[in-house]
């Protein structure tokens, strides 16, 4: 899937002559959290003045088999998801030691669309009932495969959260910042998961050579959105917690993963691939997966 951002171009070069003294989001970061690294998946989603000449952030987004599990988990009917069970990343949390073997598949992004500073965002409808002014501003076509994708996108983050879910769309790094600061403090940290590779890498088996159990069982977790301009669902709930695990695929690829295990599986769809996948029941044990290298989880220090 490609996204003309010539007009997005347009918006950030009109931002930065009428709008020069504005903060930029690397700068907004570090006022915020001076203690926090921003993470990899972020930095890659960062716009800078020569990308405006390049097709850098010109969208063919492949999502995985990861991304869909994990999305679906918190916004359309969990039977409706037809995928390979057998490469589906779903564990349980007792898999997480030194050791373990797994099939994992890691996907990334062929080209990634990038974040506008956020008062170009705001300046931006983004709302299913103004979908045909967005369409005109980026000169999309409304029959199109990317006309398609940002309506499911809007149809997301307008859905009603599972309850207990606190939830928001971020359209910037900023709000991104602001909304997860809001629900867990100025005290944490965002991580996301990096593989050791240039391109997506092959379904194949990988072993945990370590895992680390990060502070707090809350988080914050934000899922890249296929749109014109990098969007983040972001959801924060109270029954989850997070790992760093340190993996090495039988080809030699090295991965820093962030695992996300839900403590509370009670009311998710019985049909849901991961019961399936693991031959648990709802609210039984806890379900793990690794977020996807365009994902980000925020949790306290």
């Amino acid at each position: 899937m490609k996204f003309n951002l010539l007009n997005v171009y347009a918006l950030f070069s009109l931002s930065l002559m009428v709008g020069s003294h504005a903060v930029t989001p690397e700068v907004y970061w570090k006022s915020v959290l001076p203690n926090s690294p921003m993470p990899k998946a972020i930095k890659d989603l960062l716009y800078t003045a020569e990308e405006k000449n390049t097709n850098a952030g010109v969208g063919k987004r492949y999502v995985g088999v990861t991304h869909k599990t994990v999305i679906l988990i918190y916004s359309v009917p969990m039977d409706e998801l037809k995928v390979d069970p057998n490469e589906a990343s779903f564990f349980l949390e007792n898999d997480l030691h030194e050791g373990t073997e797994m099939k994992l598949h890691f996907v990334k992004d062929e080209q990634k669309s990038a974040f506008l500073p956020r008062h170009v965002a705001d300046s931006i409808p983004f709302s299913s009932n103004k979908l045909p002014q967005i369409y005109d501003k980026f000169s999309i076509k409304s029959n199109s495969v990317e006309a398609k994708s940002m309506k499911q996108t809007l149809s997301v983050c307008e859905s009603k959260g599972i309850e207990g879910e606190e939830k928001y769309c971020a359209t910037s790094l900023e709000s991104m910042v602001d909304f997860s600061t809001n629900k867990l403090g100025k005290k944490v940290k965002a991580m996301s998961t990096e593989v050791n590779a240039e391109g997506s890498t092959p379904l194949q088996k990988y072993t945990i050579e370590g895992s680390m159990k990060l502070a707090s069982d809350k988080a914050v977790v934000c899922h890249k959105q296929n749109y014109m301009y990098a969007v983040f669902y972001c959801h924060k709930t109270v029954s989850v917690k997070a790992y760093a695990v340190s993996l090495v695929g039988v080809d030699g690829t090295k991965v820093k993963g962030v695992a996300v295990c839900h403590t509370d599986t009670a009311k998710w769809n019985p049909k849901h691939l991961a019961f399936q996948v693991l031959k648990v029941k709802p609210g039984s044990v806890p379900v793990c997966h690794f977020l996807p290298e365009d994902n980000v989880v925020w949790v306290p220090y």
